[in-house]
């Protein structure tokens, strides 16, 4: 078996360098890897191509990369709550491609799966298609989408082992299995860490092959996004 533990997030984004296109797993700020963001961002590391559902909101998850210029472009699927992101797209400050979430959910599987590419009718007759081969299938027009390219994927998982097999809880399901099967590099910060074996096979969502570096993770905010509550009566 190959430990693929590691002490601290500097050794988690060690070989990060500006420039390179980096995944972020989590569903808006449900099972964002908190730690590796925050890390990239005491670094400095800049002119990044970032990948995830979301970017955040304003001071938190990727909403802090965002408000240090460290991203110049943006791959997700929606805007979210992030006042500064729109700011920054409507200025023309940050590139910004938005895509269908399916789309985005696909192009990353396809990353994992070997596929380089795929039809979808999924953005036909919008902006989405603009440029892109179009195909008919069954009478119905597809666009031709491309399998995602990235240098890293920060995944965030509830349990994991020291081989790297990773268990999901929840929404973050959505993405982080993914992206984890997606990056050239797969970097994975979990709330609970346990030695190889202990984990039921039958309940791992992600096994570690995909996994090249693992560690517990310091703090977990885990903020929700918009609270509604129920007036008291």
């Amino acid at each position: 078996m190959i430990n693929k533990v590691i002490e601290n997030t500097q050794e988690a984004i060690k070989d990060l360098e500006s420039g390179m296109t980096v995944m972020f797993g989590g569903f808006g700020l449900c099972g964002i890897p908190e730690n590796a963001i925050e890390a990239i961002h005491k670094a400095g590391i800049n002119n990044l191509t970032c990948i995830s559902n979301n970017a955040g909101v304003d001071g938190f998850g990727l909403g802090i990369l965002l408000e240090n210029k460290q991203m110049k472009k943006m791959i997700a699927s929606y805007v979210g709550e992030n006042d500064e992101f729109e700011r920054q797209m409507l200025s023309g400050e940050l590139d910004v491609e938005l895509i269908p979430q399916g789309t985005l959910a696909e192009r990353c599987r396809a990353a994992g799966a070997g596929i380089p590419a795929f039809f979808t009718p999924a953005g036909y007759g919008t902006e989405v298609a603009e440029g892109k081969e179009v195909r008919e299938f069954n009478g119905k027009p597809h666009i031709l989408e491309h399998a995602f390219q990235a240098d890293f994927a920060f995944v965030k998982a509830w349990k994991g082992d020291e081989a790297g097999n990773l268990i999901f809880k929840g929404t973050a399901r959505n993405f982080n299995p993914l992206m984890a099967m997606a990056g050239k590099i797969t970097v994975a910060e979990v709330e609970e860490l346990v030695p190889a074996g202990q984990l039921d096979p039958n309940q791992i969502h992600t096994p570690g092959i995909f996994v090249n570096r693992i560690f517990k993770g310091e703090k977990f905010e885990k903020r929700i996004e918009q609270r509604t509550v129920r007036a008291r009566v």
